[in-house]
């Protein structure tokens, strides 16, 4: 890992202390304290990833929320100073081979202005709160799958298709073709830590179906997002169809894989925390919840599903927490790290469910702000309030230790989260 010795960018300050290393299969059990420890003595932290890219990790909270932020940080993989082969490692695997690059992810204003304004309209508050009873139904159909069964894998059997189904209704894939989405979808998160070449042959599935069922949207418009873009696009505001697939796809990737880690992530942790958990259950009980909403922004915090938000790309010299940075330069900012800040959050290692001044950095910050939020929160709330009232004896299935994290750079989820209860 290269530029470890050195305290806070000041290249004449030896660390006291070695640099830890990172991307192992044991920092991706408990990346913290190697986060820590580049809050402490490199903040703006250069280093080599596995894909052989060389990037800038941004840990702090105030340089991550300004890095967020920033116009000169670009969203767009043809900024990288690397080569074309290289810039094929920092996006989604698959997506430039499938023509899928012009989605929210990759693009600067003025495109992503035009592009967000018309996907926004899926995701207003009113929109949302029409679709929670299909968000509570589809909670209550996957417990009733395994409540009689005294265990399950929550990864698996709950947090996995809720969100995927819940995306797939959203955006008017029909229901006979649900589980093909489920199944690619299912592959990307499979070996979004390994060989990429399963993650493509995915993606091109995906773009080939949902060309074809753009076309048939075309034909017979409905009350979902597809058609919102398709009559977009014919009322003059120049949604190209690539766009319209790119949109789908990116609204369907970012769409369930976080809300997967969100809830996994967000259930282990009340696993871990008892005392945190029984209160969250009374408060239930109660009828109040409050803590319910608060508690889900914790989660979001403590141990969030998104690891380090999507690349940004320098378009000229850049200063950031006193590094300077090159322009075409790589730069990932760590939401994992900035969220423990403790000069932002007070006791940043402690799960509070009723913590208040939490402004994380979970779905981001600025004009790219996570746009699906408001339903991933949706259903978040949903499925633990749900899971929590009707199986209130939850309880771990393996050791944590057993446990294994997925790999990856920019989500953080498990792959299995095995419980018990009644036995």
């Amino acid at each position: 890992m290269s530029g470890g010795r050195y305290r806070r960018g000041v290249s004449d300050q030896p660390c006291p202390t070695p640099a830890p290393t990172l991307f192992t299969w044991e920092f991706a059990t408990d990346p913290y304290p190697a986060y820590a420890w580049l809050r402490e003595h490199a903040p703006v932290h250069r280093t080599t990833l596995p894909s052989g890219v060389e990037a800038w990790l941004v840990t702090r909270y105030a340089d991550a929320r300004q890095a967020l932020a920033d116009a000169r940080l670009s969203k767009n993989p043809q900024r990288h100073s690397e080569s074309a082969h290289a810039r094929g490692k920092v996006g989604i695997p698959g997506e430039q081979r499938a023509d899928l690059t012009t989605h929210l992810l990759n693009i600067d204003p003025p495109d992503h202005t035009r592009l967000r304004r018309l996907v926004s309209k899926a995701f207003t508050p009113r929109r949302v709160a029409a679709f929670a009873p299909r968000v509570r139904e589809l909670t209550d159909d996957l417990i009733d799958a395994f409540a009689d069964r005294g265990e399950a894998d929550l990864i698996h059997e709950f947090a996995f298709p809720l969100p995927i189904y819940a995306i797939c209704d959203l955006l008017g894939v029909p229901r006979e073709d649900q589980d093909d989405f489920r199944d690619w979808a299912a592959t990307m998160i499979r070996h979004g830590g390994g060989p990429r070449g399963g993650v493509a042959r995915a993606v091109k599935r995906i773009r080939a179906y949902l060309a074809e069922l753009i076309h048939r949207k075309r034909a017979a418009l409905g009350d979902d997002l597809i058609s919102d873009l398709i009559r977009a696009s014919d009322h003059g505001d120049h949604l190209t169809e690539n766009e319209a697939a790119a949109m789908a796809f990116i609204l369907l990737f970012a769409g369930f894989e976080t809300t997967v880690n969100l809830i996994g992530n967000g259930l282990y942790a009340l696993l871990r925390n008892p005392g945190q958990r029984a209160r969250l259950q009374r408060s239930l009980e109660e009828g109040d919840e409050d803590l319910l909403a608060t508690g889900v922004e914790e989660l979001l915090r403590y141990d969030g599903p998104v690891e380090m938000a999507t690349w940004r790309f320098a378009t000229e010299p850049v200063t950031l927490g006193g590094q300077h940075i090159a322009e075409g330069e790589p730069v990932l900012v760590v939401l994992a790290a900035a969220d423990r800040d403790p000069e932002r959050f007070p006791g940043p290692d402690t799960l509070d469910l009723a913590r208040t001044d939490n402004q994380h950095l979970g779905y981001g910050h600025g004009i790219h702000y996570c746009l699906g939020a408001p339903l991933a929160r949706l259903e978040a709330q949903t499925a633990l309030a749900t899971l929590l009232r009707r199986i209130p004896d939850l309880r771990l299935g393996a050791e944590p230790e057993e446990l294994r994290w997925r790999g990856g750079l920019i989500m953080r989820g498990l792959r299995t989260l095995p419980v018990t209860w009644g036995k």
